[in-house]
């Protein structure tokens, strides 16, 4: 069976997401141990919380992610997991992981932040993630921050809130998700399941 480890590193929705990998029919395991990390078949990095706290959690797990989007594995970052992908981040001025270049920032003045609540995606370019997956429908964000990557070829998908700000992004084996797909019903099973089958590939 595919296995799926889940970056434990002190933040994220870890349980729920393990339980939607699991009925997307992988082996899922939540793990903070490098040897989990580089036997599995794909990566889910997840987050909620801080740029800069979550960076600082995942120092020692740098040298093994970077090996393993180094080797092609699937990664697959989930809201905060998907802005750390990123170059940089507005909030603290933290560096990220920068795997997908470019910056993430803080959603607009004026709106109610953070963003909360079902949104829904506009379909921008084709990608197996988004397969059986249409334009207008919804997912369950929770985020003050966006992601803004450098290459707009890299954005999948877009939702509107205020500012119209990438909810997918992929580059290569790496998929990133603003929404938090264990969150959003069916519609975000499929993206999970669409991830499984990637790995499978």
């Amino acid at each position: 069976m595919t296995k799926v480890s889940i970056v434990d590193y002190g933040v994220g929705n870890l349980h729920s997401i393990r339980r939607g990998i699991e009925l997307a029919g992988a082996d899922a395991m939540v793990t903070s141990e490098r040897t989990e990390i580089e036997a599995a078949d794909a990566i889910v990095l997840p987050g909620v919380g801080a740029f800069e706290s979550a960076m600082d959690g995942l120092k020692d797990k740098f040298g093994v992610l970077m090996e393993a989007v180094r080797a092609g594995k699937p990664l697959l970052g989930i809201c905060l997991g998907m802005q750390l992908l990123l170059t940089r981040s507005e909030e603290g001025n933290s560096k990220g992981l920068n795997i997908i270049p470019g910056e993430v920032v803080r959603l607009p003045s004026g709106l109610k932040v953070p963003h909360m609540g079902w949104n829904s995606l506009e379909l921008r370019r084709e990608n197996p993630i988004l397969a059986g997956i249409n334009s207008g429908s919804y997912m369950y964000f929770v985020h003050s921050y966006y992601a803004r990557p450098e290459d707009s070829s890299t954005i999948l998908t877009t939702t509107d809130y205020g500012v119209e700000f990438p909810s997918i992004i992929a580059q290569d084996s790496i998929i990133g998700v603003q929404f938090h797909p264990e969150k959003s019903s069916k519609i975000g099973l499929q993206l999970l399941q669409n991830f499984v089958e990637m790995v499978k590939g």
